[in-house]
């Protein structure tokens, strides 16, 4: 699924925070919010009709295959639900197109073409591979002029009123009958914004439904219509010179696949390749250089302080692996100017979020199809969980200390929780992916999910440790496997495997979500949310620490006013302190070690756990069920015997057990929890 100090909102808007490498002299110039004067060159012309609703952009002739150029298409909201399982979120985008503008006739047809099936052969192979699979017609617009050399303008509103995002889909999962409602969408014609590479323009979409659900109707004003801001960016081919790299199992990366059917004779015709942005050294044969073109993430200027300058330092810490791969400042950081918008196809964005119940937060971004070059990384980042990691750290060592700055600050612990989850999900943006097993190698990676590490010292709990501060030795190969240039006259493929082999003859441990996301599967070492090397001994100091904490656990972890009944809340998440711990033991029984590798390279073959690690194991977790660790204390059992009244809040709600009746507290539902 990414502060020890009072943080200072005079950072501002302009200042560059680059980790623990120095910050440049110089820093990246603003991208122009604003539209380009009407005299300059714009993606297209385009001419607004307010009174009409109309967006009309003219397109040239059409070539020798009768496309009217073509384009990426992206898609992002302005507005969300606000919801946890019903992921339709503020900042979040939809999958990159390859558009064509097609004229048939009195009509264009707006085309999302294949670029997943093709041949690189000749003229002929190259059509014939095209026929073979089917393009997608999304929109079909009126000609509304033609010029003498052929260019026609049309009108964009069709497209931009299509439901490119499948937001009722997303309704539906949850309700009913949600459609797309035209009298009740339109585009906004103030929203429409023309710059040299890329149009931006945005549309009401109102979808509606008699059967809502009680998701829908409980966060809407009312449920059965719902109304959405709708994105739409239309954004100039990228320029050659972008160099595809080959995907490797071993590299920690995300991939685009497609299918090469002009691949020689027994190599295969799945191609894939690695996502990562375009970063050119100003001086390629040099070790260290600055680049043509920095990138530059944004963070959301409506998060709130102190959490905006937090997760600009955690994501600024890549700028630690860029630096050790040869790139000066190459990755920077800035605070979203107050005159940007964030849909904006030219801002890598960090999004902040707020749902009504606490979720999941994720990244990824505008990817072009063809190449798997990045055009827009874009995070979103969901508010609850940071509040979730202070209820959490509350019910550890109480509230005495809070926004106190000490090391058992629960405020403090979850603001650097919050800086791992801001690098974390920059990284996926950047192009990689979780590494599960980063946590048994010295919290080598970012893109871990980390538990906080908690020392014990005697019945004393201490949280100044509990999260990592900068990035891992991971971070730093991925980096340079991915974004590394080799040597002139070297095959940029070929150093990059030669880079996974030597990683791997290192020791460096790579297991991803395949393998990890599911407790049942027997991959030890390959874990969410665990520290340490997932031996017993963790296993047996987590539920040392769940032990001391609950022997404490009171009204001393509620703030002073707080309902009584909100113990109940805070003592789920310490009930089930373990569990993590419980499924990353359990992976050994039965369990087989492996790694991810190829045909040729150095990997040890799989081995299975021995049968003393599963012994082992195996008596770790039996002691998970003693009567000692099950027993829910009498007197603790009638602490949480209180309930609260007024307005529900899902939020509390989500997350506490049920009890034997009215208010009294039943400890045989913890205990079978």
């Amino acid at each position: 699924m990414t502060s020890t100090d009072r943080l200072r909102r005079a950072l501002g808007a302009s200042l560059l925070l680059a980790g623990s490498v120095a910050a440049p002299a110089v820093l990246a110039q603003h991208v122009p919010a604003t539209p380009v004067p009407a005299t300059a060159p714009t993606l297209l012309p385009v001419r607004v009709e307010r009174d009409t609703g109309q967006v009309l952009v003219t397109v040239p002739a059409p070539d020798s295959d009768g496309v009217s150029p073509r384009f990426l298409y992206a898609t992002a909201l302005k507005t969300g639900l606000g919801s946890a399982p019903i992921r339709i979120d503020h900042g979040m985008v939809g999958d990159t197109q390859l558009l064509a503008f097609r004229r048939l006739g009195k009509k264009v047809a707006v085309v999302f073409e294949n670029p997943r099936y093709r041949s690189s052969g000749d003229a002929l192979e190259r059509r014939g591979a095209s026929a073979d699979f089917p393009f997608s017609t999304v929109a079909m617009l009126d000609v509304a002029a033609t010029a003498p050399d052929g260019a026609v303008t049309v009108d964009l509103a069709p497209l931009l009123l299509r439901d490119t995002m499948r937001l009722a889909d997303k309704l539906n999962a949850a309700a009913k009958g949600f459609k797309l409602v035209d009298s009740l969408s339109a585009v906004d014609p103030g929203s429409v914004k023309a710059f040299p590479d890329n149009i931006e323009m945005e549309a009401v979409q109102t979808y509606a439904s008699d059967t809502p659900g009680k998701e829908v109707d409980t966060i809407a004003p009312d449920g059965r219509q719902v109304s959405f801001t709708v994105h739409h960016s239309l954004v100039r081919l990228p320029a050659p010179g972008f160099v595809p790299r080959r995907f490797d199992i071993r590299s920690g990366t995300f991939a685009t696949p497609v299918y090469e059917f002009n691949t020689p004779l027994g190599a295969p015709v799945l191609q894939q390749y690695a996502n990562h942005f375009r970063l050119d050294k100003l001086d390629p044969g040099a070790a260290r250089s600055r680049v043509r073109q920095p990138i530059v993430f944004y963070i959301d200027n409506k998060a709130p302080e102190p959490i905006r300058t937090a997760l600009a330092e955690g994501v600024a810490w890549w700028n630690q692996a860029f630096d050790a791969a040869g790139y000066i400042d190459a990755f920077q950081v800035r605070v979203l100017p107050a005159d940007a918008d964030p849909q904006d196809v030219r801002y890598n964005m960090v999004n902040w979020n707020e749902r009504r119940t606490r979720s999941w937060s994720y990244g990824g971004g505008v990817t072009d199809p063809r190449t798997g070059e990045i055009i827009k990384g874009n995070v979103v980042l969901e508010g609850l969980r940071l509040r979730q990691d202070i209820w959490i750290f509350e019910g550890l060592v109480g509230t005495a200390e809070e926004n106190k700055g000490t090391a058992n600050d629960p405020v403090r612990v979850a603001l650097a929780r919050i800086r791992q989850l801001g690098a974390h999900e920059v990284g996926h943006a950047l192009g990689f992916a979780h590494n599960f097993a980063a946590s048994t190698q010295d919290r080598a990676s970012v893109m871990d999910y980390p538990f906080a590490k908690i020392a014990l010292n005697g019945d004393a709990i201490d949280l100044s440790d509990a999260y990592a501060s900068g990035i891992g030795a991971w971070d730093k190969f991925t980096v340079d496997w991915l974004y590394g240039q080799p040597a002139a006259g070297t095959d940029p493929d070929v150093a990059a495997a030669a880079k996974a082999d030597a990683a791997q003859r290192a020791g460096m441990r790579y297991l991803t979500d395949i393998d990890g996301r599911d407790s049942s599967l027997a991959v030890p070492g390959d874990s969410m949310w665990a520290e340490g090397t997932d031996s017993p001994a963790d296993l047996a100091h987590v539920m040392a620490v769940r032990r001391v904490a609950l022997a404490r656990f009171g009204p001393g972890v509620l703030h002073a006013g707080a309902p009584l009944a909100d113990l109940r809340r805070s003592f789920v998440p310490l009930w089930l302190f373990h569990r993590y711990a419980v499924a990353a033991i359990g992976k050994t029984l039965g369990g087989v070690h492996y790694s991810y590798a190829t045909a040729s390279d150095s990997a040890p073959p799989p081995t299975r756990a021995t049968a003393v690690e599963q012994g082992e194991a195996l008596d770790a977790l039996m002691a998970t069920l003693s009567p000692a660790a099950l027993t829910v204390p009498p007197a603790l059992a009638l602490t949480l015997s209180a309930r609260v009244n007024g307005n529900a809040d899902p939020q509390y709600d989500s997350e506490v057990f049920d009890t034997a009746g009215g208010a009294v507290f039943d400890p045989l539902v913890a205990t079978r929890a």
